[in-house]
């Protein structure tokens, strides 16, 4: 039975194992520029704006050499730190081969988003990339999803966003669309701050089998 006809991935934790990558990059240019390193918890508070956001903030006039360094970091380090979760790939192109059209919602930059969706392979399944920097207001706000539902003009009851953090499920429930949490990578800290998203998998496996299961 095909009860969606549009699809919405967050990046990072939902379709790619990344954060030991980002995390990395952050404490490379900490530690060049400040001399110090930061731990997981607290750079992950910072979370929500983009990293360009976060890099204006800490480094303020040094910004456009700091920026420089970091991507360069997140870019020469992508295929040793990071990689796709196991069985996404064939997910998101058996998804495709049913016509369903397949878009991202992450609070990363577009620099940073289409770095990994391109050095892990994954780009060319998405036929809408929404980062951090095409919102005014980054998630738990709807802004991304409703940029999704405004191109594509799916009713919203036919639509799914998949995540791994409650800003995920707080953004799709504002937006009216069904809400998905995975729960298979070890930094998400699965506190959804009591939204309850619609569905929750353990696995890609779990994921997939129900995806596949409503879109035919």
């Amino acid at each position: 039975m095909k009860n969606f006809d549009g699809i919405i991935f967050d990046i990072d934790g939902t379709l790619t194992s990344t954060f030991d990558l980002i995390f990395a990059s952050f404490n490379y240019v900490t530690e060049k520029y400040f001399g110090k390193t930061y731990t997981n918890e607290e750079i992950q508070k910072e979370f929500g704006p983009t990293e360009d956001v976060i890099l204006k903030k800490w480094f303020k006039d040094r910004y456009d050499i700091v920026r420089k360094d970091y991507y360069q970091f997140y870019d020469d380090k992508h295929h040793e730190m990071a990689d796709v979760f196991p069985g996404m790939p064939e997910l998101l192109k058996n998804i495709k081969e049913r016509d369903i059209i397949l878009a991202t919602n992450t609070g990363k930059g577009r620099d940073s988003s289409l770095i990994t969706l391109n050095k892990l392979g994954i780009r060319s399944y998405f036929d809408l990339v929404v980062t951090g920097d095409e919102v005014e207001d980054h998630k738990p706000a709807p802004d991304g999803i409703f940029l999704f539902l405004e191109k594509y003009n799916i009713p919203k009851e036919r639509v799914l966003m998949i995540g791994d953090m409650w800003v995920d499920i707080a953004a799709a429930q504002s937006a009216g669309v069904k809400s998905a949490a995975v729960l298979y990578d070890d930094y998400a800290k699965h506190d959804f701050k009591g939204y309850k998203p619609d569905y929750s998998f353990h696995t890609v496996e779990e994921l997939s089998k129900f995806i596949l299961e409503n879109i035919h």
